[in-house]
């Protein structure tokens, strides 16, 4: 039998290390990027063209390569950051992962331009592939220009499973933002497609969050700072009030690096505990610098996953460190013994006491009370009680007004016909037997027993169909804002959502750009309330972040989903019959009257056996 195991050829082995580094656009921008900081740079330039693949080009004014450092660059396993073992629990620096350059090389057409300072000549290096086609002395400024054209271009497979331009570009851009904001005394400028987006001066932590994630931030960070033997914890949070419905603006560094950790992440939201409601995600850039040896950072190729010598540690300093400063800041809830600012703004403690006032105040009901019983403490007959209708004015009119029909829902144009699931030949009973429970439950007869319908559901099922006969009609009705808000998002967000903003148009949200990640809301379908147009633009960016790939053609459906959700609850309670009646025509007018759109049930029927047996008959 001839031999089966043979060696991999060098240009095989690369391609398939390129496979565990270069996963898309982004991963060679993270690569690139790091290579120029651990380079001593202090302007670094990122040029994008085709979402990275027609060009990244990362240009730095670092130290720069000699002829020899710069060839030896591209070779696997080559690195000047270690020489034992041990050093690889004490790395502090970036681009250490020898496979880097090599496997970048190794799927694209790499030209690199470097020189030293103390040099006049510097070096040019093209690279096809892992086959170096060029080396020659070249004239170029200090530092390191390095062009990486054509990714993938010669793994067609690798090349067509990379996702649309908008999708790559912003995760591109996620890579760019955590480095930028992982090193505030650089100075970074990006351009995609010839447009320069950002332009980052070198300053502090806080300057830099601003110019990454836009000035609306800024007012609402609480800084973060703690010391002690273990580590230090160093950054921003945000203010509970500007949790958003998004995940993406949230940030863990250590020594440095930007890392993903799951319990580190729950140590947060367990500092803002009954601060921020729930399914929101406060904001926060935290900086957690320790020993390398008791974090190790090599658990994933990426070096975004990390583990720790003692974990419970950390999560106790870290929630410690967040409570503290919420507290110093007067955020978290506290014992506060001043009178609020919003009662000493009342008419009846700022205004001052007029005549009028002070004889209603001796001629009523307590100043009797008081002189009659000589004593503060009286307590009269419990016959005497009625006397406090001179003290509240009760209202004529309930609070909740009944609304007449056709300002909860119009009336359907066909009267459907209320039917049990399986039992087809039961029609619904008389209007009049109804009864509202607590004003979230519709009970209602039918003739095998009792029907009880979740009332906010059953409007998610039918503003859904609503809004999706709007969709697809293209006529969806929009109410104008007398003062159209604008919402600022990140950069990231922003790309998502104006891929959506046709789509939301046509059910009647009228969205458009206002700057580079602004967004102003012109109008908004009829029914929305004020404020609630952000939830909803916050939901469908959620969605949107998190969605998998055979889920685009439902996108819409999801984002309709979410609006019916808002509008549902946002409903009053329906106390007429003729309402209700209305509400259950159209629910079993639609096409699945039993489920929200999320799956969710919205009646059941409780037999007229059971009811019987639950009074014991």
């Amino acid at each position: 039998m001839p031999d089966v195991i043979q060696l991999l050829s060098d240009h095989i082995a690369n391609q398939i290390a390129a496979g565990e580094v270069v996963q898309r656009p982004a991963s060679a921008v993270k690569e690139l990027m790091e290579n120029s900081i651990d380079a001593g740079a202090t302007e670094i330039q990122l040029i994008i063209k085709d979402a990275g693949k027609e060009l990244i080009q990362v240009a730095d004014n670092g130290k720069g390569m000699s002829p020899t450092d710069a060839r030896m660059a591209f070779e696997r396993h080559a690195t000047s950051k270690i020489r034992t073992i041990d050093d690889l629990f004490r790395i502090r620096t970036m681009g250490f992962r020898g496979e880097a350059l090599a496997s970048v090389a190794a799927v694209a057409q790499v030209e690199m331009r470097t020189r030293q300072a103390d040099t006049e000549m510097g070096t040019r290096i093209v690279i096809e592939g892992t086959e170096v086609k060029l080396q020659e002395p070249f004239a170029v400024n200090p530092g390191t220009n390095l062009m990486v054209k054509n990714l993938f271009f010669n793994v067609p497979a690798r090349r067509h499973f990379l996702k649309s331009t908008t999708t790559e570009y912003r995760h591109i851009l996620d890579e760019f933002t955590r480095i930028a904001l992982a090193y505030p005394a650089i100075a970074f400028r990006l351009f995609n497609n010839g447009s320069e987006q950002f332009h980052l001066d070198a300053g502090n932590l806080k300057t830099r969050i601003v110019g990454l994630l836009g000035g609306t931030v800024e007012k609402n960070l609480v800084p973060v700072e703690q010391q002690t033997d273990l580590l230090t914890i160093n950054g921003f949070v945000g203010k509970p009030e500007t949790a958003n419905r998004t995940r993406g603006n949230q940030f863990f560094f250590i020594n440095g690096r930007f890392v993903r950790n799951a319990y580190m992440h729950h140590a947060v939201m367990s500092a803002y505990d009954s601060l921020v409601e729930k399914d929101t995600f406060p904001f926060y850039v935290l900086f957690l610098e320790l020993d390398p040896a008791k974090v190790d950072v090599n658990v994933h190729p990426t070096k975004q996953e990390v583990k720790f010598d003692d974990d419970r540690l950390i999560y106790s300093h870290l929630q410690a460190a967040i409570r503290h400063a919420l507290a110093r800041y007067n955020i978290a809830p506290s014992l506060d013994f001043t009178l609020s600012t919003e009662i000493t703004q009342l008419p009846a403690v700022s205004l001052p006491v007029s005549h009028t006032d002070i004889s209603g105040a001796q001629t009523g009901y307590l100043q009797q009370v008081f002189k009659s019983g000589h004593q503060a403490h009286v307590i009269e007959r419990r016959d005497s009680l009625k006397q406090w209708k001179e003290l509240y004015e009760i209202a004529k009119n309930p609070a909740t007004r009944d609304l007449e029909p056709d300002a909860i829902l119009p009336q359907p144009r066909v009267q459907a016909t209320l039917l049990t699931p399986g039992r087809p030949e039961e029609s619904a009973q008389p209007a009049s037997n109804k009864l509202l429970i607590h004003g979230t439950m519709l009970a209602t007869t039918v003739k095998s027993g009792m029907m009880l319908i979740q009332v906010s559901r059953a409007y998610e099922r039918i503003w859904f169909e609503r809004l999706l006969a709007q969709f697809n009609n293209a006529d969806g009705v929009s109410q104008q804002i007398l003062f159209p808000p604008t919402y600022s998002f990140a950069p990231q967000d922003a790309l998502l959502l104006r891929e959506v903003l046709p789509d939301l148009r046509r059910v009647g949200f009228e969205i458009v750009s206002s700057g580079t990640d602004g967004f102003t809301v012109q109008g908004v379908p009829s029914g929305i309330s004020s404020g609630e147009e952000k939830e909803i633009m916050e939901d469908v960016l959620e969605y949107l972040k998190h969605e998998s790939t055979d889920a685009v053609g439902k996108r819409m459906e999801f984002v309709l989903a979410r609006v019916a959700a808002r509008l549902a609850r946002s409903r009053p309670p329906i106390t007429q019959p003729e309402a209700q009646q209305a509400l259950i025509d159209e629910l079993f007018g639609s096409t699945r009257p039993e489920y929200t759109p999320d799956g969710k049930k919205v009646f059941v029927i409780i037999k007229k056996e059971a009811l019987e047996d639950m009074l014991g008959q």
